[in-house]
Formats: structure tokens, sequence, C-alpha cells
């Protein structure tokens, strides 16, 4: 596991790094995450490899990983007050995209699934 964890963490160091050096304006863990993900998609671990594991332990205390963003946004009720509507829009609009992203490529992604699983003509 605690190769699995040092994983995790070398990958988010590495976000916060190339945040750092070159400015981008998102959050250096996003960019492990994403660098998590290539290296993951790249690699492919075994199913029991420490990576896995490590998110096997994980994962069913996630929604404690929560608080700090619950905390911080009880912490600035002030300033989303007076933004109110730019960040409820920008809630909605992201969320409708995200959707709207997601159901496209099912949709895609199905017919693709679909086309590859059909007999062929004269099968039985």
């Amino acid at each position: 596991m605690l190769r699995g964890l040092l994983w995790l963490l070398g990958c988010q160091l590495v976000g916060e790094v190339v945040v750092e050096a070159t400015g981008v304006p998102v959050p250096g863990p996003v960019v492990g995450m994403v660098l998590l993900l290539l290296v993951l998609t790249v690699r492919r671990p075994p199913e029991d490899g420490p990576v896995h594991r490590t998110a096997d332990v994980l994962l069913p205390h996630l929604q404690l990983l929560f608080v700090p963003a619950g905390v911080g946004i009880v912490a600035y009720a002030g300033v989303l007050r007076d933004d109110l509507l730019a960040v409820l829009v920008s809630l909605v609009g992201s969320w409708f995209l995200g959707l709207a992203v997601v159901g496209v490529l099912a949709d895609r992604l199905g017919r693709r699934t679909r086309v590859v699983d059909a007999p062929g003509p004269g099968a039985s």
C-alpha cells in the first residue's frame, strides 16, 4: 500500500511542480491525477498492483476527502453570496456540459460496440 500511496503523492507533487513552473491556472492535484491517468493507461498495472490496492483502501473513505472543500465553502460563504449568480450559472453550466459530453460519448461508444458485436449476414 505504501508504494501505491507514493505513486499518488508523487503524481500530485509533479502536478504541483508543473503548475508552479508553467503558471497554468489549474490545481496541481488535478494535473497530477491527469498524469496518473496517463501513466496507468500506458503501463496497465496488474489488478492486484500497489495503486489498485491503495485505491481499494481509500475509496470507501472518499466522503471524508470532501470535508475540506465543505469547510472552504462555509468559510467563504460571504464571498460566494456576493457572486451567487455567477457561481450557480457556472455550476449548472458545467454540469450540463459534462452531462452532454458523457451522453454523446456513451452514444458513440454504444454504436461502435453494437456494430462490432452484431452477427454478420447469414449467421444463425
